[in-house]
Order: C-alpha cells, then structure tokens, then sequence
C-alpha cells in the first residue's frame, strides 16, 4: 500500500506562523522534499523535528522525481514544502502532486500561510474576485504577450516580482494596464513589512531615487469596465471566425481576440465549437 505525499504550506516570512497540524506531520513524516534543503533545516531546527531532507526544485533531475514516487509507492509517508508559503503555487512541487495522482499516491494538503492571499487581504483593492499570475518572464517577448493577454482582466490581479526586475515590470505595466491603483505589498510578515499604495507611475517615481529591497507582491485593480464594448460579442466571434479560415488554430485566434476585445477566450471558443 503506497504511503500519501502531504503538500504542507510553512511560514512566508514569520517563523511562528507555522501551524500545529503541519508541525505534527512534520514530526511524523519518513522524509520532506524541500525547494532549499538549507531552508527548511532551519525551520526544523527551531522546532527541534529531525527528519531526512530531500532536495526537490526546478533544475532537479527526472530521477530524483522518480526516487520520492519510488520512496511513496513502496509506503513512506513525505511531505513536500517550499521555502515560503503554499507549495506547489508557481513551484516545482505542481510536477510532483501531478507524478502522484499519476502513480495512484494519495496527496493531502496541509494548508499554511500564502502570500498570495495576504498580499490581496491588505491591499485595499476589490477581493470578492481576482487572477494570481505569477512571476512575469525575463523575455521581453514573453512579459509583453503575457501583458497583452491580460491587460482587460477586469478582476483584481496578483502578481510575483523580484526587486531587480519590479521597475522594469512597473513600466510595462503601465504601458500596458494604464496608470491603475496598485499596492506593493513586500516581505510579508518580515521585520520591515511594507505596503504601498498609490497608483503605477506612482510607484515608478517612488522608486526612482530609492532601490527596491525584499520579494514583491503586487496587486493591481482590473481594467475599468467599458461603458460601451468597441464590439459586440458576436463580431468579436467573427473576428475569430475569420483568424480560423486564414489558417489560425481556433485555440489561438480566441486567444488572440479576447485579448483584444475583452471578451473570455472560452466564452469565444464554445460558440465557435458550438455551430
């Protein structure tokens, strides 16, 4: 009988964030899969739990994949952790869970803090819907298109930044998204805790004179809702219609037009699948 993978969620910056329910698994666990060995030994450390690391993050090999199913499937009980917060959310760790559901390894969460959810608690901006998308590429090409697909997203949207890329982003963004409100929450439960609130090229004049320290959070309102669409639903249909009879996929000519119309990339594929 295999044993069960825990997707266990530790602190985002506060060591006494964990939970009691996650330092019990620890302490009962055969093994923890850890982003950064050194990292997660400290957390252990201060809590006195003795347990074999296994160094599990993006360069690692197919065979150390393998060896923690192989560790699972014979019966050992493992948990997976990042270095901060939720496994799993933009982390290597999704590989993982997908491995287990595929090798019949029963996974259960653990749940923890997420800066995700903090950042979008503290924000002052609308919660009751948002899209949490990551850390924008290095690739020009990449951060633009990625920029140009969700630019009308008229929900609250979250995203992850380095301090030596945030005012790169921050330029884009506003090229992109136009001058919207904006929080910058940074080192989250940490000794200098930030938020600041003001809009995009605010931010970016904010940090002209003054260089970005710590992991970013930025939550930025959605795009306003149009008082008129510049197209209906139907002709943005057809504008897809006819990216498909020129040789587009229809997958891409949906994506293409809901990034320029606003409309949902699924709402324009299913009337297209529909006739």
């Amino acid at each position: 009988m295999p044993g069960t993978l825990y997707v266990l969620g530790t602190p985002i910056g506060n060591i006494s964030d964990i939970t009691l329910r996650a330092l019990d698994v620890l302490s009962e666990v055969d093994f923890i899969a850890a982003e950064d060995t050194r990292v997660t030994l400290k957390l252990l450390n201060k809590y006195d739990i003795k347990k074999p690391l296994v160094s599990y993050h993006d360069h690692s090999s197919k065979l150390c994949a393998e060896g923690i199913i192989n560790r699972l499937s014979a019966g050992e009980n493992g948990a997976v952790v990042t270095d901060a917060g939720m496994p799993c959310i933009s982390d290597p760790g999704e590989g993982l869970v997908r491995l287990c559901y595929e090798n019949d390894i029963p996974v259960k969460v653990v749940p923890g803090p997420s800066a995700v959810v903090s950042a979008l608690a503290i924000s002052g901006l609308d919660t009751s819907r948002f899209s949490f998308e990551g850390f924008l590429s290095v690739t020009k090409k990449q951060r633009i298109a990625h920029l140009e697909e969700v630019k009308n997203n008229r929900n609250t949207m979250i995203f992850y930044e380095a301090p030596h890329k945030l005012v790169p982003a921050l330029k884009d963004m506003l090229q992109y998204f136009g001058d919207r409100r904006i929080s910058l929450c940074r080192e989250l439960t940490k000794v200098y805790e930030e938020v600041i609130r003001c809009t995009i090229s605010e931010a970016i004049q904010y940090y002209d004179d003054k260089s970005p320290k710590g992991e970013y959070v930025l939550v930025i309102e959605g795009a306003p809702e149009s008082e008129e669409p510049e197209c209906t639903l139907e002709q943005a249909v057809e504008m897809a219609r006819e990216l498909v009879a020129g040789g587009e996929k229809t997958i891409s000519a949906c994506k293409k037009v809901a990034a320029e119309t606003g409309y949902r990339k699924s709402e324009l594929y299913q009337l297209i699948n529909s006739e």
